[in-house]
């Protein structure tokens, strides 16, 4: 199918699954230790067997790398450790003849401050673009102009001798924010998306979507109140102290967002995807993806959190079916940012492999679009780096309470080899032992496997109307089972999850429920379910009492 044919179908986005590659871990083909583009080329037959829809891929844009290429010093070139642009381009070209789709990762909020436009803004404060990144005045004792935070630690402000001020920066010193009340800026950025979609991509993960635009009049944050703490967040991090109504999710945000969604319009079938991490995140969210004119859709970090109880998962349900029910949500279970799920969700019990299947199935189910994480499918955990062979900064920072992200970073195994045929040189980041097991070479063709039971699960998926246009109808919880129903005109499909370590039964309030349509080690009988640990039920309703 070439693109032409694959643009043709716009709304192909409303049910995908797609598979995010962060490039640094998944091939590498020169042997470097780096995975690259060519590497990526090679195992997208690997993606299309799997059964996903699209392929992400994490930035591979120019870098000096502080924070492995969310940190961009050229939007508009692929940086040598990945490859060329011809190989990107090829990259595109092979994606396309599977009939998969490929979206990347535009970091637009910041840039690297060695990008030629931050070298030119900070040279001095009359410039023509010396009002590219936001910069402010002292305040008269010397200290920043305002309370605002790092994500990664300590103050968001910057002091630069250059101009005497200080600059923003939401996340490392070294990538400074860009200033969007600048509309040079914007159209700069413009241009950026323009470029790549001229060259065949299929949208764009927008990464920080909703910290593009700050608050001109530069107010305080307030403190969360007592005992409470921003989204994900940890205590250990001042981050998630404040209530953070002033350095992000501007009114004025929605302006640029409507800008690129009449950009992208003009190449059919391009996607934005936003990444929306804020206090009220489903409220935002549907703010977001309002209407046409805005992302198609948006993902939050409610089910990228550490609890995993099925009262909480009920409360992150009923919070998206109060908040962003009509909006086009995308879920995701695990990415480069948080410790892989079969580890993360430990509190369920169970062995990581049940997890694994778990989650699968839970995510699977909800409606909308889904995001599934490199490894995932082959139930990789959480890799435990020694401090000394850290890199991420953001894990050096809060190291010993926070990690960091190095630990789901980890290279992919492909097969048992040394280097797990990720590379025949020193990876960048160790491979784990207990990863090799899980190799893709011993799970690929093995009916027992968890790819296996990935590519049986997406294949039902593909298929079920249910799951792929039913509404979303929470029902009551127990401490231990989830449970809810995807409706459609013609049927109603319950879908049950035991998320514990015991054998859990729920009760039905059905007159009678249709032999179990699939399970993981669960029956359901009239209006009796039983459920072993870690274990999912699916069965039909065929009649409802009223």
């Amino acid at each position: 199918m070439n693109h032409a044919r694959l643009r043709q179908d716009t709304g192909w986005w409303r049910h995908a699954v797609i598979y995010e590659v962060y490039p640094r871990s998944f091939q590498d083909s020169n042997g470097d230790g780096i995975g690259d583009l060519d590497g990526i080329t090679a195992r997208l037959p690997y993606l299309k067997g799997l059964g996903v829809d699209a392929v992400w891929i994490a930035p591979f844009f120019r870098s000096p790398m502080r924070d492995f290429g969310y940190d961009v010093s050229d939007y508009l070139d692929v940086d040598p450790m990945f490859g060329t642009m011809r190989a990107f381009e090829t990259l595109v070209e092979c994606a396309h003849s599977l009939e998969l789709r490929v979206m990347i990762d535009l970091v637009l909020s910041h840039s690297s401050d060695q990008h030629p436009w931050f070298a030119a803004s900070r040279a001095d404060r009359s410039n023509l673009q010396a009002d590219w990144y936001v910069w402010a005045d002292a305040k008269p004792d010397g200290t920043p102009p305002n309370n605002w935070l790092s994500i990664f630690g300590g103050s968001a402000w910057q002091w630069d001798t250059r101009r005497e001020q200080y600059y923003l920066h939401n996340f490392l010193a070294s990538q400074p924010d860009l200033n969007f009340h600048t509309p040079a800026v914007q159209d700069a950025l413009l241009e950026v998306a323009r470029f790549w979609l001229v060259r065949g991509v299929d949208g764009f993960r927008l990464d920080t979507v909703n910290f593009y635009t700050h608050d001109r009049q530069l107010r305080n944050n307030p403190p969360q109140p007592a005992g409470r703490f921003a989204g994900a967040a940890h205590r250990s991090n001042p981050y998630a102290w404040q209530r953070h109504l002033h350095d992000k999710t501007q009114p004025e945000n929605l302006v640029f967002i409507e800008r690129l969604r009449a950009l992208c319009d003009g190449f059919p079938g391009a996607v934005l995807l936003g990444e929306i991490g804020d206090d009220q995140q489903y409220k935002t969210l549907a703010e977001y993806t309002e209407g046409d004119r805005r992302l198609q859709m948006a993902y939050v970090f409610r089910l990228l959190e550490r609890d995993c109880s099925a009262r909480h998962l009920a409360g992150v349900l009923e919070e998206y079916l109060r908040d962003a029910s009509r909006s086009r949500v995308c879920w995701s279970v695990g990415n480069h940012d948080v410790e892989r799920v079969a580890s993360r969700w430990s509190a369920w019990g169970g062995t990581a492999r049940q997890r694994a299947e778990l989650a699968a199935a839970l995510l699977l189910s909800l409606p909308g679009g889904k995001c599934v994480y490199q490894g995932e499918e082959l139930g990789l955990t959480e890799v435990d780096v020694p401090f000394e062979q850290l890199r991420d900064p953001f894990g050096i920072t809060m190291w010993p309470q926070k990690m960091g992200r190095d630990g789901c970073r980890t290279p992919m195994p492909w097969t048992r080899a040394p280097g797990a045929g990720f590379t025949t040189g020193t990876p960048w980041l160790p491979i784990a032992d207990e990863h090799l097991p899980l190799a893709v070479r011993e799970q690929v063709g093995d009916p027992h496997s968890l790819h296996a039971f990935y590519v049986d699960w997406l294949g039902w998926h593909r298929h079920e109307p249910a799951l792929r246009h039913g509404s979303l109808q929470l029902l009551a919880p127990t401490d231990q089972v989830l449970a809810f129903e995807r409706v459609t005109p013609d049927e109603t499909l319950l879908c049950l999850f035991n998320l514990s370590g015991e054998a859990a039964d729920y009760r039905i309030d059905r007159a009678a429920v249709a032999v179990t349509e699939r399970s993981m080690d669960a029956r359901v009988e009239g209006g009796q379910a039983r459920l072993a640990p870690c274990s999912a039920a699916f069965a039909r309703v065929v009649q409802k009492t009223k």
